[in-house]
C-alpha cells in the first residue's frame, strides 16, 4: 500500500550525514517504520530530540510529506562543545499513499522521539457483501 519515493533514498541518507545538517530546501532523511494493524496502516517515524511545533505534516493528494527540524540546544557563553554528533537541521520524508487509503482522517501522535501517523483504509476498499437480484430474489455473495 506504501511506495517509496525515492529508490536511492538510504544512499542520499549517508551522503546527506557526511555533507551536514540538512536544510529547507535540503533536508535530510529521516528513519521510518511502516505496517499495517487491522484496518489501518501505521507509519512511524524517529525524530527524536526536536519539539512537536517544529513538525509539519502535509498530505497533498496521495503525497504525504513530513518535515521536522532539530535546533541546536540553547548553551551559555561558558559552554564549550566536547562532542556533538546527534544531526541538526530539517529532516523530511515523503511517501506515496496507495487510493485505498482515507487521507482525509489521519492521526498524529508524538512520543517519546517517535510521530505516528494512523492512516485508516477507505471504506470503499474494505470488502463487502454485493446482493445480486434473480427475478424476484436477491441472493447475497462476498465481494
Amino acid at each position: 500500500m506504501l511506495m517509496r519515493t525515492d529508490p536511492f533514498r538510504e544512499l542520499d541518507r549517508l551522503t546527506q550525514q557526511l555533507m551536514g545538517p540538512g536544510t529547507w530546501s535540503k533536508p535530510s532523511a529521516m528513519p521510518m517504520d511502516a505496517y499495517r494493524e487491522g484496518d489501518e496502516y501505521v507509519v512511524a517515524f524517529d525524530i527524536p530530540g526536536v519539539t512537536a511545533d517544529a513538525i509539519d505534516i502535509d498530505v497533498e493528494r496521495n503525497m504525504l510529506t513530513v518535515k521536522a527540524e532539530r535546533r541546536p540546544g540553547a548553551k551559555g557563553d561558558d559552554v564549550q562543545m566536547e562532542l556533538s554528533e546527534r544531526p541538526l537541521g530539517v529532516f523530511s520524508r515523503q511517501i506515496v499513499l496507495a487510493d485505498t487509503l482515507d487521507t482525509e482522517h489521519i492521526k498524529a501522535d508524538y512520543d517519546a522521539g517517535v510521530l505516528t501517523l494512523r492512516i485508516p483504509i477507505a471504506e470503499r476498499a474494505k470488502p463487502r457483501k454485493i446482493s445480486i437480484g434473480v427475478g424476484s430474489s436477491h441472493k447475497e455473495i462476498s465481494g
